[in-house]
């Protein structure tokens, strides 16, 4: 087996570094002959034999679907690119960042009886009319499963009694 190095700029390493280290996790699609990398200024060949140089170190891990490699973050490479690029420990990356909800809180749902709030017991009898079979009224659940009812054979099929049998038998 014949192994290839390739000599990848380091100001290339350095842009990819910096793009998985900002965001946690880099999409590259599997095309070799890409002139650039969707979302930085490199070559998509670089990006992808940078990953996998991660990859093989235990750095990233590797995902393929589709067309696309996906490449997240493992602790270990956190903690290399970050002495790579020397960055604080506090810059981490995006993937690790807690999302903070600057939405007000949800309105409580209304119900049929015009109140504020979710379903209270006693009030809405809309899952009790659903439960309802129609005009005899009996309970849906009760209806349900083995033995609930006697099946019905017409004759189709291959059974006795069908279309062209004798008659007597």
């Amino acid at each position: 087996i014949v192994e290839r190095k390739m000599l990848i700029p380091k100001k290339d390493r350095v842009l990819i570094y910096e793009y998985l280290f900002k965001e946690g996790v880099l999409v590259a699609k599997k095309d070799h002959f890409a002139p650039k990398h969707q979302d930085i200024d490199v070559p998509n060949l670089h990006v992808m034999k940078t990953l996998t140089s991660l990859k093989s170190k235990g750095y990233v891990r590797e995902q393929f679907s589709w067309r696309h490699f996906y490449w997240y973050l493992t602790n270990d490479g956190i903690q290399y690119l970050r002495d790579f690029l020397h960055l604080p420990a506090e810059i981490v990356p995006a993937t690790l960042k807690r999302q903070t909800r600057s939405e007000a809180p949800r309105p409580a749902r209304p119900n049929k009886a015009g109140g504020e709030g979710g379903f209270k017991s006693g009030q809405g009898s809309d899952r009790s009319d659903y439960r309802k079979a129609g005009p005899g009224g009996g309970d849906k659940k009760s209806e349900v499963g083995a033995g609930s009812s006697d099946p019905e054979f017409r004759g189709f099929g291959r059974g006795r009694g069908g279309f062209g049998a004798p008659s007597g038998q």
